[in-house]
């Protein structure tokens, strides 16, 4: 089969067309031919070897998210068949081989049959980023009706699907974003309130959105500075959930408040084999929330599924200028 891989680390150029063997179905895999992929920022981290080169090999075939059709099955595989249209997050990290290709070969417990309602390339943006907000949100976070919760980056891959599970929680729902072009979209989405956050500090808009009383749970998706703002904007005894926290930060405002902090970090069910079926869990329960039309993916832009394409879309993602997710699709 036909494959874009990586011979070394570096820019978006890096990536070549290859030629390598197809996969075959393990016992609990199945084979996928791909129709769509997305580009996540820890793609592009692999891709320069600053994050996930454990157990990499070259050539390396990169990307996490999938979306396509089952072609073969494997031995104690019983939810899906040859034909099935799905969805995951599947490999592309630690040497296992990502979705830049014809075929992938995907853990059965780490996929969903995709939304019926969505094309293979609106699909293939959701795994990772809908998984992450999932286990922030719903696992981690304990919302409750009437609850004050931000999301930091209500435009961006993980805040947009966050944005949208707290609202469906009954969470009255802040974000923050860039532009008044973003706070639009995140409106659209349904936040209730919006900050402009190079306009307004931390302790502005919890007053103005609070009373001064702070969130009661705040979701940090970009993690620096974002971090430390999640412990100032929280409540006396709040709780806020980060998905970076590889980082030094200062703790003073979270011991104050007696804050609770979680970490989540999606891949470590990959790269460890645990908890795999819950992501697969996970992706059938949001496939019917698309279907119902309570979740939407925002998208950014879509590229060819082509070497050039490919180097298009990291180019498009590490700008800094995209608004959802960069897509590839056949």
């Amino acid at each position: 089969m036909k494959a874009i891989a990586i011979f070394n680390h570096g820019q978006s150029d890096v990536f070549r067309e290859i030629e390598t063997a197809s996969p075959t179905a393990r016992s609990g895999h199945v084979v996928i031919d791909v129709k769509a992929t997305s580009v996540n920022p820890v793609d592009t981290k692999i891709r320069n070897g600053s994050e996930g080169t454990d157990g990499l090999s070259f050539p390396a075939i990169l990307h996490m998210d999938v979306s396509g059709v089952v072609s073969s099955v494997g031995e104690g595989v019983s939810k899906f068949k040859v034909g099935d249209e799905v969805y995951g997050c599947v490999g592309g990290i630690v040497g296992i081989p990502g979705a830049l290709a014809e075929q992938v070969e995907a853990d059965a417990r780490l996929i969903a049959h995709k939304p019926a309602s969505l094309d293979f390339g609106d699909a293939a943006s959701l795994p990772l980023v809908a998984i992450t907000a999932w286990e922030a949100l719903v696992d981690r976070a304990f919302i409750k009706p009437g609850d004050a919760v931000l999301v930091h980056g209500g435009t961006g891959g993980v805040g947009h699907i966050g944005l949208q599970l707290a609202k469906l929680m009954g969470a009255r729902v802040a974000t923050t974003v860039s532009t008044p072009e973003k706070a639009e979209i995140a409106q659209s989405l349904g936040a209730d309130d919006v900050v402009l956050y190079r306009h307004e500090t931390p302790e502005d808009y919890t007053r103005r959105i609070t009373d001064g009383a702070g969130f009661n749970t705040v979701f940090d998706t970009l993690g620096g500075s974002v971090l430390t703002n999640s412990f100032t904007a929280a409540k006396i005894k709040g709780h806020v959930i980060s998905i970076i926290g590889y980082d030094k930060y200062d703790l003073t405002d979270m011991h104050f408040k007696a804050l609770r902090l979680d970490l989540v970090f999606m891949a470590v069910s990959i790269i460890h084999d645990l908890d795999r079926s819950h992501h697969g869990e996970i992706l059938r329960k949001l496939s019917n929330l698309v279907d119902r039309g309570l979740v939407k993916p925002l998208i950014d832009k879509r590229y060819p599924f082509t070497v050039e394409g490919v180097k298009a879309a990291h180019d498009r993602l590490e700008s800094g200028a995209a608004i959802g997710k960069v897509i590839i699709a056949r």
